[in-house]
């Protein structure tokens, strides 16, 4: 099905049909064991269902096509899916991550760092010569994007890094959780592999806890990956990806309808007086908007960030006032969502102590517009 479009192969996912029943729907295939032949061997092809599982290769194949790669696993979490990589690192490998990121990606690496296992450089989001300057050629072996960055919507040219990073001998990760393939497709602009924390707008709704990883090229780090999640168990269990693949069948739906109600509540708060800052790619004044509109397609994603005047307190009266965003810890569900971040976070956290992140849902762009009005109103008198 190579010449039809990607949002085809997500809403019949690949085409799929049982080979005997002829049912369109895929199916549940929860046995652990798989019976060997007479002679011992697997005519099917599937031993355990830690190594192997008819029901999460189909969510992988369609990852496979979405992104452009060659190969994808799904993880029991999208951290699952990043430590995985980081574990296949020979001890005192180097790693450069950018300044602001997923926090708990970030404080695992620094844990990582503080014991020896890995040398670990920061440099700041979209910096490409300060990702020259910190590369150390033959030594560095990861460089970790992400684009947009969580929370506060950095870009990054993923092009460009992976120009630097595999000069210097290193391979490029990209974290494409916010902008999921339908809006960008990091492989084909040079990254290695790309990361998904598939809990958020590739399932969708709020209901499955995963993780994926697709590499763009079948060779020693991805067959390492996949002796690492086997041996250590780190695999989604059968009902979670049939889940996570009945989600990815409407994700060119939700994906750019969530974009848009973004870029419209991004666009009224850039336009608020009570309001001193918005971050969001898709924003004509964000520093990262040309590479932005140059690398993802169909939108900015479904993820903002905005400041408003007065500073924390205000900060937390607004959340407090907001009537159809609720206040909850994640990204990418059919319902909007808003959050305080910084004490998320904790002590140590680069995010201001003001940053308000909303994560848009698909709900009408009026209602969630008018509920921001009116809680930035009422904080205003």
């Amino acid at each position: 099905m190579s010449d039809v479009k990607p949002s085809t192969l997500a809403a019949q996912a690949l085409g799929w049909s049982h080979p005997s029943t002829g049912a369109l729907v895929p199916s549940v295939i929860p046995s652990a064991p798989y019976e060997r032949a007479p002679d011992g061997s697997y005519p099917s092809g599937h031993t355990y269902t830690r190594d192997q599982n008819p029901t999460y290769e189909q969510a992988e194949a369609l990852l496979v096509a979405l992104e452009g790669g060659v190969g994808a696993k799904l993880f029991s979490s999208g951290m699952a899916a990043a430590t995985t990589v980081f574990e296949t690192l020979e001890s005192g490998s180097h790693v450069v991550a950018p300044r602001h990121m997923y926090w708990t990606i970030q404080r695992w690496l620094e844990q990582l760092a503080a014991t020896g296992r890995i040398v670990l450089d920061f440099v700041p989001n979209g910096d490409l010569e300060g990702l020259r300057s910190t590369l150390r050629p033959g030594r560095t072996k990861i460089v970790w994007v992400e684009t947009p960055s969580n929370p506060t919507c950095d870009i990054t040219d993923i092009a460009a890094s992976a120009q630097i990073a595999h000069a210097a001998g290193a391979r490029v990760v990209v974290d494409g959780t916010v902008a999921t393939p339908v809006l960008c497709q990091p492989l084909t602009l040079g990254a290695d592999l790309v990361m998904h924390s598939a809990t958020k707008q590739l399932n969708g709704h709020s209901d499955v806890l995963a993780g994926a990883l697709v590499t763009r090229t079948d060779d020693e780090l991805w067959t390492q990956i996949g002796h690492d999640r086997s041996s250590r168990g780190a695999v989604l269990g059968p009902f979670e990806a049939w889940l996570l693949l009945r989600g990815m069948r409407t994700v060119f739906l939700r994906v750019p309808a969530a974009a848009r109600n973004a870029l419209r509540v991004a666009e009224m708060l850039a336009q608020h007086p009570g309001v001193v800052q918005v971050m969001y790619p898709g924003l004509k004044s964000h520093p990262g908007h040309s590479v932005a509109a140059r690398q993802m397609q169909g939108g900015y994603g479904m993820m903002l960030s905005f400041r408003p005047a007065g500073g924390e307190p205000v900060a937390k009266q607004i959340v407090g006032a907001l009537r159809l965003f609720r206040n909850a810890t994640s990204l990418g569900g059919v319902e909007s969502l808003v959050e305080h971040r910084a004490p998320v976070e904790g002590p140590g956290t680069a995010v201001p102590d003001d940053l308000i992140r909303l994560s848009l849902g698909i709900e009408d762009a009026d209602d969630l517009v008018s509920d921001l009005d009116q809680a930035l109103a009422r904080i205003a008198t």
